[in-house]
């Protein structure tokens, strides 16, 4: 039994995301970074590919309103698919939303 951490870095999806109007219409890139730790039992292990698949996913179908939205509930997901995570540390950044800056959030929760 030993304790793991999956990194997902730099996973760009464009997404409709945002309160302001421009952001309701158009889709602007998000960028997400992901840490999962967890316990890694016999063969148990997390499949870094179905959570990048299921945070693009998300991004594009559920079109949140705020970025501590579309965390809180991508991690809610993650965890029941991944019962063994102990902890999830997730970034989601919007690189064009301001012309000199990179805004983001990063929600990290222990269970």
């Amino acid at each position: 039994m030993s304790l793991n951490k999956i990194y997902i870095e730099d996973l760009k999806v464009n997404a409709i995301i945002g309160i302001l109007d421009k952001e309701r219409e158009n889709e602007q890139e998000i960028i997400a970074n992901i840490v999962i730790e967890y316990i890694r039992e016999g063969s148990y292990f997390i499949n870094y590919a179905h959570v990048a698949s299921l945070i693009e996913e998300k991004l594009k179908q559920m079109k949140y309103g705020l970025l501590e939205d579309a965390i809180k509930d991508m991690m809610l997901h993650i965890k029941e698919d991944y019962p063994s995570a102990k902890s999830i540390k997730m970034k989601l950044s919007k690189p064009q939303i301001i012309d000199n800056c990179t805004v983001s959030v990063e929600i990290s929760e222990r269970f």
